[in-house]
C-alpha cells in the first residue's frame, strides 16, 4: 500500500491533515511508502521524521503549474535521488520569489535532472489540444514522465478515457493516484470550510470555488486496491515509483557561514588581534586571569569551529556602534564569553562578575553557539539590512513562523465562514475566556453560557464541530520577529525560501528545522527600552550639548540605588511590577549585585528566598552554610543559590568536575529523572570523596545542588539584563526630565501609563507643557525643566501633516493661522489635520483665542487651496505671506469647561486642570486619592471623588446584575465593584464622565485594590 499523494496542514489552509493523526492511519493500513506533495515545501522536515519513526519509506513531491505559451497547466514533481531533492529546493524557491504564476519551460529545462514529472488527469489538460505541452514535457523527461489517474471514491472520471488516449499517444506509462486532503470522509466538510476561511468566502457565496468531490479523504488498503481493481498495474506502477525515490536529507551539519579576510590572512590571528586590541580598550594591562581566560576562549572557539560566527557578530556590532545604534550590553549565556566581551559584542566583563564560558559553549557538549544582540527597536532593520547587503541576498533570509487557528480565532473564523451575523460574532468573542492558549474544549468546559448557546441549535452545532476539527492548524505565515539565517553558500542549496520584505527572503521552513539540518539561527531583537534610553541620550545632546555614554556609568551611584530602595521604578526595565517594587523595598539594594539577584530571585519558585536574602544582607539572620567549601562561591548571595554558575561552581571545586562537566550535571539534574539523578550523586560523590570529603558531606551538597537545580537562573543573562535596568535608574535619578519625556514619547496610546508618568511627574515638580506649533517636536521632548508634549500626541493628526509642519517650520516660525496653511499645502492644512492642533492649545503661540482660531479655519482651508494647493512650487509662493491675507473670524472667548473638555477629547488627558482638582477645591473636602488606594488596608473605609471612565456590566451566577467601574481622578485610576444589591440602587448613575463620590471600603485581591462601593452621594 502506497500514498502518492499526500497534502498536509502545513501547507496553511489547503489541508485538514496532522501528522500524528496521519501516521496512526498509515501504521494501521500498512503502508509502504508516502509521498509530501504540498503547493510550497512547507512542512517537509516533521513529515521526513514521522516517516522515519513509522518505518515508511518518505517521499518528496511537489505540486507546480507550468506555463505552456499562457496555459497553466498541474504536474507533480517527485524527487528521484538528492540532485532531484535539490532540483525541489531551487524550483520551490524559484515560484515562491518570482512574480510568475506557473513555472517558465526554461526553468524546467534548467532544473529537471533527479525528478520525476507526473502528468495528473486534470480536465484542464484535456480540454482542449495539449499535445504540444505532452511533447515538450516528453522529450525533457524521456521515461520519468508518467501519468496518474485518479478514481476519487471508486468514480470515474468523465474526462479519463480521453486523458488515457493522450497520453497513450506519447507511449506514458499509468500509475494510480488520489489527493489526501483530510483523513476520514466526514471530514470533507471541515476542508470546505477551512478552504473558505484561506478564500476569504461565506459557504453561502455564489463565487465560492467548490471543491471537485468529497472523497479526498485517506482511502483502505481494501478500497485503494477496489477503485482501481481493472487496472492493477497501475497501483503496481505507483509502488514502483515511489520506492525508486530515494533521497536523505542532512540533519546536524555545520552550515556556518564565512567571515570575509583577505587573502592570506589566518583568522584565528584576526580574531586573536582583534581580542587583545578591544580587551586593552576596555580594560588596560591585561592580567594573566584575562590572558590566559582569553586562550583557553579562543581554543575552544577554534576547535568547535566557531571563529567565523564570532567575526561575523563582532563585525555586525561595529556596524551599529559606527551607525550610532544603541546595542544591548549582552543576552544569554554569551555575556560569560571574554572573547564576546573583548569583541565588543558584549559589555559584560565576564572575570569581573564571576561569569562562566561553559555556560555559553560547553567543549564537553558541542552544539551551535547562540548570541542574541538586543538592538534599538526603531533601527534593528538597518542591522539586518547591512548583514543582508554584506553577505548577500542569496545567503541571507529571515525566518518564516506560521499563526494558527487559535480557539477565538478558529471559532471566529468559522463563524464568519458560516455567515453568522455581527452580533453573535460578537457573542462568540465574549463567550470564549482570552486566556492565552485556552482550547475550545476548555472554554466549553468553563463556560456554561456558551453550552447554553451551542446546545439545541443544530447550526451553531455544526459550527462548533467544525471548529473544533479546525482548530490548532496553521492559518497563514509570517516573519519571525528576530531569527535570521546566514548560509555558507547559496541558501536554495540547503533550504527553500520566498520572498519578504525589504529585499530580503525568508525561508519556507522555521526555525527548529533549519536548526535540525545545521543553519546558524542570530536572533537580532529589537528592545523597547534601548530606543528609550537612546532617546535619553539624544535629549541631553540636544538641550545640554552633553554626550553621556552608557556603557561608562559608575556602577556605585547611590542616588540610583536609593530610588531603586524606594521602588520608585516605573518606566525602569524589568523592575516596575508591584511585586518586584515590594522586593527591591526588601532588599534595598546599594551595590549592582543586588539588582543582579533581585532580577534572577523575582520568579515563580526562587522569589521565597527573596525575605531570607533581605534578612541574611540586613544582618537580621546569620549566613550558614552547609559546608565551608560554599562560602566562597556562596557569600556574593549570603548563602543562598540564587545562578546557574553558582551550582558549576561548586561541582568544580568540591567534586573536581570540570566546568564543562559542571554544565552537563547542572541540566542533568533539572530534568529530575530518579535515574539521572541516582547516577549524577554517585559521580559527585565520587569525586568529592577522592578530593578528600566524607561521602555524607558530599551527599548533603548533592542534595542543595538539586534542590535548586530549577531555580537557578543563568548569571550571564540577570546581569547583562541589570545594566539596562541600572541605566534607567540611574537616567531617572539625575536627568528625570529627559527620562519621562522618552517615557511618555514611547507610552503614546496607551492611556494608563501616561497617567502614571504624569502623576509622577507632577510628585517631582516637573511640568508638563503643551503641544506647541512653534516649539513642540514630533513626539515628547525636553525643554529645559519642563517636558513638552510632541506635535503627533495630539489624537486624529496625521503624521504626514506633523511632518510637514516642522519641515516648513525650519524656515522660521509661523506667524499667523494662514501663514501655516501657506507654507504646509492645502494637501496637509485640512479640518482634520488642524482642528485637533486648536483644541489642544497647541495653536495659542499665534496670540489668538482657540475659539476664534477654530472660527477662521474654513477661511484659512480656503486659503491654503488658493495659495498652495499642493507641494508643488506654487505661483504665489515667491509673494510670500504679504498676499491676499484673510482677516481673522470674530468669535467670543472659549469657555474654560469647553477648552478642558477639548483638551481631553485632543489628548486623552487634562492638561490644564484636571476637573476632579476643580471640583475637590470647590467642595473644600478631604478625599481619598485613587493613587493612594494600594496603601489602604482591608476592609478600610474611603470616600473618593472621580469621573466614570469605563462601565463593565455582568450577570452574576444566580443572573442577578452587578458591575465593574473605572474611576478616574487627578491623581489615577481605581477599579470601584457594585454588587448587586448597590447596582440596582445605583445603575441609572453610571454614565460615562459622571462625576461621583463613592463611599466604600478597600478590598485588596491578589495585589489589586478595589473599591467595594456601598454609597453614591
Amino acid at each position: 500500500m502506497v500514498y502518492p499523494h499526500i497534502v498536509t496542514a502545513a501547507d496553511p489552509l489547503q489541508s485538514t491533515i496532522r501528522l500524528e493523526e496521519l501516521f496512526g492511519v498509515l501504521i494501521e493500513q500498512g503502508a509502504g511508502a508516502a509521498a509530501l506533495v504540498n503547493s510550497k515545501l512547507y512542512g517537509v522536515l516533521p513529515f521526513w521524521d514521522a516517516c522515519k519513526k513509522a518505518g515508511i519509506h518518505g517521499v518528496l513531491g511537489l505540486s507546480v503549474p507550468v506555463d505552456f505559451d499562457g496555459a497553466a497547466l498541474p504536474v507533480v514533481l517527485y524527487a528521484q535521488n538528492n540532485t532531484g531533492y535539490h532540483m525541489l529546493l531551487k524550483l520551490s524557491s524559484a515560484l515562491a520569489t518570482r512574480d510568475v504564476e506557473a513555472i517558465p519551460q526554461k526553468w524546467l529545462v534548467a532544473y529537471q535532472e533527479g525528478l520525476f514529472c507526473v502528468i495528473p488527469d486534470h480536465a484542464m489538460w484535456v480540454l482542449t489540444d495539449r499535445s504540444e505541452a505532452f511533447g515538450i514535457l516528453s522529450r525533457l523527461f524521456g521515461e520519468r514522465l508518467i501519468a496518474s489517474i485518479e478514481r476519487p471514491g471508486g468514480m470515474i472520471k468523465e474526462t479519463e478515457s480521453a486523458f488515457i488516449d493522450s497520453c497513450s499517444s506519447f507511449g506514458l506509462q499509468f500509475m494510480a493516484s488520489h489527493e489526501c486532503r483530510y483523513i476520514k470522509e466526514q471530514d470533507a466538510f471541515a476542508y470546505e470550510v477551512a478552504s473558505a476561511i484561506g478564500d476569504g468566502f461565506k459557504l453561502s457565496d455564489p463565487e465560492r470555488g467548490k471543491p471537485e468531490h468529497s472523497s479526498a479523504f485517506v482511502p483502505t488498503k481494501s478500497q485503494w486496491a477496489e477503485w482501481f481493481s481493472d487496472h492493477p498495474e497501475w497501483l503496481e506502477q505507483s509502488r514502483t515509483l515511489l520506492m525508486s525515490c530515494r533521497v536523505t536529507i542532512s540533519l546536524n551539519r555545520q552550515l556556518l557561514p564565512k567571515y570575509p579576510v583577505k587573502e592570506g590572512s589566518d583568522k584565528h590571528d584576526v580574531i586573536r588581534s582583534l581580542c587583545l586590541n578591544g580587551l586593552q580598550e576596555r580594560v588596560g594591562e591585561l592580567q594573566q586571569t584575562y590572558s590566559d581566560r582569553l586562550d583557553y576562549e579562543l581554543g575552544v572557539i577554534s576547535s568547535m569551529g566557531y571563529i567565523d560566527y564570532f567575526l561575523i557578530v563582532s563585525d555586525f556590532m561595529a556596524f551599529a556602534r559606527k551607525k550610532g545604534i544603541l546595542t544591548g550590553p549582552g543576552r544569554g549565556s554569551s555575556a560569560g564569553s571574554l572573547v564576546a566581551f573583548a569583541l565588543r559584542i558584549t559589555d559584560v566583563d565576564p572575570l569581573a562578575h564571576g561569569l562562566l564560558f561553559e555556560r555559553f559553549l560547553n567543549p564537553e557538549r558541542v552544539t551551535l553557539p547562540d548570541i542574541d544582540i538586543d538592538f534599538a527597536d526603531h533601527r534593528r532593520h538597518e542591522v539586518v539590512e547591512y548583514v543582508a547587503k554584506k553577505y548577500g541576498a542569496l545567503q541571507t533570509a529571515q525566518i518564516i513562523t506560521f499563526g494558527t487557528l487559535s480557539a477565538k480565532a478558529v471559532a471566529r473564523d468559522t463563524a464568519r465562514v458560516f455567515g453568522f451575523e455581527a452580533e453573535e460574532l460578537e457573542k462568540i468573542s465574549k463567550l470564549i475566556p482570552s486566556r492565552p492558549g485556552i482550547t475550545l474544549r476548555e472554554a466549553l468546559r468553563e463556560s456554561k453560557a456558551l453550552e447554553e448557546w451551542i446546545i439545541g441549535n443544530e447550526t451553531r452545532e455544526r459550527w462548533f464541530k467544525t471548529a473544533l476539527r479546525l482548530e490548532g492548524l496553521p492559518r497563514n505565515s509570517s516573519i519571525h520577529a528576530a531569527g535570521v539565517i546566514l548560509s555558507p553558500g547559496p541558501l536554495v542549496d540547503y533550504v527553500p525560501i520566498e520572498k519578504g520584505n525589504d529585499d530580503i527572503f525568508i525561508t519556507q521552513w522555521p526555525m527548529q528545522e533549519l536548526e535540525a539540518i545545521g543553519l546558524l539561527k542570530m536572533d537580532f531583537l529589537g528592545l523597547r527600552n534601548l530606543t528609550i534610553l537612546e532617546n535619553m541620550a539624544h535629549m541631553l545632546k540636544r538641550d545640554r550639548n552633553m554626550t553621556i555614554d552608557y556603557r561608562n556609568l559608575p556602577f556605585d551611584d547611590q542616588a540610583s540605588f536609593s530610588l531603586l530602595a524606594k521602588g520608585d521604578t516605573a518606566g525602569i526595565f524589568q523592575l516596575e511590577s508591584p511585586g518586584m517594587r515590594r522586593a527591591l523595598m526588601l532588599i534595598k539594594p546599594n551595590a549592582f549585585g543586588d539588582i543582579v539577584a533581585v532580577n534572577a530571585l523575582y520568579r515563580p519558585g526562587p522569589m521565597e528566598f527573596i525575605p531570607l536574602y533581605a534578612r541574611r544582607k540586613h544582618a537580621e539572620e546569620a549566613v550558614t552554610y552547609i559546608h565551608p567549601v560554599l562560602e566562597p562561591i556562596l557569600s556574593e548571595t549570603y548563602g543562598v543559590i540564587v545562578y546557574q554558575e553558582q551550582i558549576m561552581k561548586i561541582a568544580a571545586d568540591m567534586a573536581g568536575f570540570s566546568l564543562g562537566e559542571a554544565d552537563l550535571l547542572r541540566r542533568a539534574v533539572s530534568k529530575k529523572s530518579r535515574q539521572i539523578l541516582d547516577e549524577e550523586r554517585e559521580h559527585f560523590v565520587g569525586g568529592a570523596t577522592e578530593k578528600g570529603y566524607t561521602a555524607k558531606e558530599a551527599g548533603d551538597v548533592y542534595d542543595l545542588i538539586v534542590r535548586f537545580a530549577d531555580y537557578g537562573f543563568p548569571k550571564s543573562h540577570a546581569v547583562a539584563y541589570s545594566m539596562i535596568s541600572y541605566q534607567l535608574a540611574y537616567m531617572k535619578a539625575h536627568y528625570p526630565v529627559q527620562f519621562y519625556a522618552a517615557l511618555l514619547s514611547n507610552s503614546q496610546g496607551n492611556n494608563e501609563k501616561t497617567a502614571q508618568f504624569m502623576r509622577e511627574m507632577k510628585d517631582r515638580g516637573i511640568a508638563l507643557a503643551a503641544p506647541c506649533i512653534r516649539n513642540s517636536r514630533y513626539g515628547f521632548s525636553s525643554e529645559g525643566q519642563q517636558v513638552r508634549a510632541g506635535l503627533s500626541t495630539v489624537k486624529g493628526v496625521p503624521g504626514t501633516a506633523v511632518k510637514a509642519i516642522l519641515a516648513a517650520r525650519k524656515n522660521g516660525p509661523f506667524e499667523s493661522l494662514f501663514n501655516i496653511a501657506e507654507r504646509i499645502s492645502a494637501v496637509h492644512f485640512t479640518r482634520k489635520a488642524l482642528e485637533p492642533l486648536i483644541k489642544a492649545g497647541a495653536l495659542d503661540e499665534l496670540g489668538k483665542d482657540r475659539a476664534v482660531l477654530l472660527a477662521s479655519l474654513d477661511s484659512a482651508i480656503k486659503h491654503a487651496e488658493l495659495v498652495k494647493p499642493n507641494e508643488e512650487p506654487g505661483l504665489f509662493d515667491e509673494m510670500g505671506s504679504s498676499f491676499m491675507k484673510p482677516k481673522y473670524t470674530k468669535a467670543e472667548p472659549m469657555p474654560d469647561g469647553l477648552k478642558l473638555d477639548f483638551e481631553k477629547e485632543a489628548l486623552g488627558f487634562y492638561l490644564s486642570t484636571h476637573p476632579v482638582e476643580r471640583e475637590k477645591e470647590q467642595r473644600n473636602k478631604t478625599y481619598t486619592a485613587l493613587n493612594d488606594m494600594p496603601k489602604k488596608k482591608d476592609r478600610e473605609r474611603v470616600e473618593v471623588l472621580g469621573l466614570v471612565e469605563d462601565v463593565r456590566r455582568i450577570r452574576t451566577k444566580k443572573g442577578d446584575a452587578m458591575a465593574f467601574v473605572t474611576l478616574q481622578d487627578e491623581t489615577g485610576v481605581a477599579s470601584v465593584t457594585l454588587f448587586p444589591k448597590e447596582y440596582a440602587q445605583y445603575n441609572e448613575m453610571l454614565d460615562k464622565d459622571a462625576l461621583l463620590e463613592i463611599q466604600g471600603t478597600a478590598e485588596t485581591r491578589q495585589g489589586k485594590t478595589t473599591i467595594i462601593c456601598k454609597n453614591i452621594v
